[in-house]
């Protein structure tokens, strides 16, 4: 049976690429090209994949239904995570982080997912002006090929 652990290895040798897929209000699918990691939920300490969101589109969709898909492959491997997405930002709120804590969760999931950086406190100013989200992804489903 797969689990996080599996994506984990497989995320790590593609640089974290993943696409994520979400429902728009008509009912088509939305996808994009991400970054994602497995990383820590801030208040339930459950593993979660994660990544950081820009992107007004996306966003609103996962806050409308968050029922989402990420798929990360490397050649023909591939594994798909099916799961319901939680939201942290400065939008999005009902986790009640302090905003020292959304900085430093922000921080993590983009180490998670394979980022380093020079300077956090350009980064975390960037993340505020673009009003960037946490996306944290409890997984119901994960399959491979």
């Amino acid at each position: 049976m797969l689990d996080l652990h599996d994506v984990a290895e497989l995320a790590a040798t593609n640089g974290h690429l993943a696409i994520i897929s979400t429902v728009r209000a008509d009912g088509t699918v939305q996808a994009s090209l991400v970054n994602a990691g497995v990383s820590t939920h801030p208040t339930t300490g459950r593993t979660v994949l994660a990544l950081v969101a820009a992107g007004r589109v996306k966003l609103a969709n996962l806050r409308a239904r968050p029922n989402t898909t990420l798929t990360f492959h490397h050649r023909w491997n591939w594994i798909t995570v099916e799961g319901t997405a939680e939201l942290a930002g400065p939008d999005d709120t009902t986790l009640g982080l302090r905003p020292d804590e959304l900085t430093a969760l922000l921080r993590t999931i983009f180490t998670d997912a394979g980022g380093t950086h020079d300077d956090w406190p350009t980064y975390d100013r960037t993340m505020a002006q673009q009003r960037r989200a946490a996306v944290l992804v409890q997984p119901t489903r994960i399959y491979s090929n």
